[in-house]
């Protein structure tokens, strides 16, 4: 199958040179959304066909197939009509992917971020670029933990100018400045601010938008962008303020080692108390995708207090009992550190066992507390022979005056 996609703007009557046009008269079966629809209606032949895209795209493309069936005949391509760059986040990645045998010819234009720019008169060969489009903040936050000097962010209905503005302050990524274009190549509805973030959260934006995050303040960015491999522990909230309630700095670090998540994707932290594991983790490696669970309720405010002290958004938090917890569309990880397990450390391997991906591990720290019986490595070492996992060598560690602390770690 056949495709031409071609850019468009906002603009309500767009100009296409005279090869363009002459595609455009002689196409019979066009597609856009609804927007573009509106826009290219004059310039459609007599008799053409529309498809809007819509939700669900499987659909989209079920009467994509059907229209083949009489354009294959005459060699003839079925037209799209897309937003800027048809390759920029945009529609024909989409049919690559839906239909990769398609034969595709693309008729670009500028994209909104590279017109906004323009607009701006602002260099963007150094800008950072973010879909928000449909998608979550994890690609956002990465970009914001990474301290990106510009931004460029591509916006839907949900993640607004100002629900980013918001989310930054809260955050305490305030160094910023917003730049927001609406309606880029409309020239009656253009429009483009430049903001602070606290002005951008009481202002209300046409759609279509985009925004550039730029650096404004440049000794408070450096300031916050120095690194830092290891957050003293006096710096975090404390559960009740007991100091013995947290993963010692050095054992939070080699723990984070043992895990190896340079190369993991998701990192599920069970029994999280503060959350310094799993802020150190999204704090050295922003790509991961955070699960953090957690059975004492007054531990959600601390996570969350600590998270906006540290400026690492994006860690989903769990509160309740962890064999409880219906974790079926949770992603299923490929690192888990057990920090807590209530004496019930074989359930919850087995639970989390149901989920874990082929090639992960798991990490415990055993601490051989006075008085106890049995300590957490024997149950370790008990569900590792009954779930037949293959241990690695522990790795114990003394610091200060507190008891031995033995890393484990063990994978199927």
């Amino acid at each position: 199958m056949k495709f031409v996609v071609m850019g468009i703007t906002d603009n309500p009557k767009p100009w296409f040179p005279p090869e363009v046009m002459e595609i455009i008269q002689k196409g019979k079966v066009f597609s856009g959304g609804k927007r573009h629809h509106e826009i290219m209606a004059p310039l459609l032949p007599a008799g053409a066909t529309w498809i809007d895209i819509t939700a669900p795209l499987d659909n989209v493309f079920e009467q994509y197939a059907h229209s083949s069936l009489f354009l294959g005949a005459s060699g003839e391509a079925l037209i799209v009509f897309a937003s800027g760059d048809p390759l920029f986040f945009g529609f024909a990645n989409t049919i690559k992917r839906k239909m990769p045998e398609a034969e595709i010819v693309v008729y670009p234009t500028f994209n909104s971020l590279q017109m906004l720019a323009h607009k701006l008169v602002m260099p963007y060969h150094n800008m950072r670029i973010v879909s928000l489009t449909g998608r979550p903040w994890q690609e956002f936050d990465k970009a914001l933990i990474e301290r990106a000097e510009k931004i460029g962010v591509l916006t839907d209905k949900e993640h607004t100018p100002a629900a980013i503005a918001q989310r930054m302050l809260e955050y305490g990524y305030t160094y910023y400045n917003m730049y927001v274009g609406e309606h880029l190549g409309n020239p009656t509805l253009e429009k483009v601010a430049t903001l602070t973030l606290e002005e951008a959260t009481h202002r209300d934006f046409s759609y279509p938008n985009c925004l550039i995050l730029a650096v404004a303040n440049s000794s408070l960015f450096t300031l916050h962008s120095s690194f830092r491999y290891g957050i003293p522990d006096q710096e975090f909230t404390l559960l009740d303020g007991r100091e013995k309630m947290i993963t010692k700095m050095p054992i939070r670090l080699l723990t984070l080692q043992a895990l190896d998540l340079p190369k993991r994707k998701v990192f599920w932290d069970i029994g999280f108390c503060t959350g310094s594991v799993s802020i150190e983790a999204r704090l050295q490696f922003p790509h991961l995708h955070v699960e953090a669970f957690e059975i004492r309720p007054e531990c959600e405010a601390i996570i969350h207090e600590n998270a906006r002290r540290f400026g690492v958004p994006g860690i989903n938090v769990h509160i309740g009992d962890f064999l409880e917890t219906d974790i079926a569309d949770l992603p299923r990880p490929d690192a888990v550190f057990i920090g807590g397990h209530g004496g019930r450390l074989k359930e919850v391997i087995a639970k989390v066992l149901t989920v874990l991906a082929d090639d992960g591990c798991i990490v415990m720290n055993s601490v051989k507390a006075p008085l106890v019986k049995t300590d957490s490595h024997q149950l370790w070492d008990e569900a590792c022979h009954e779930f037949g996992l293959q241990q690695e060598q522990p790795m114990r560690i003394i610091i200060d005056e507190h008891h031995p602390i033995v890393i484990l770690k063990a994978h199927k």
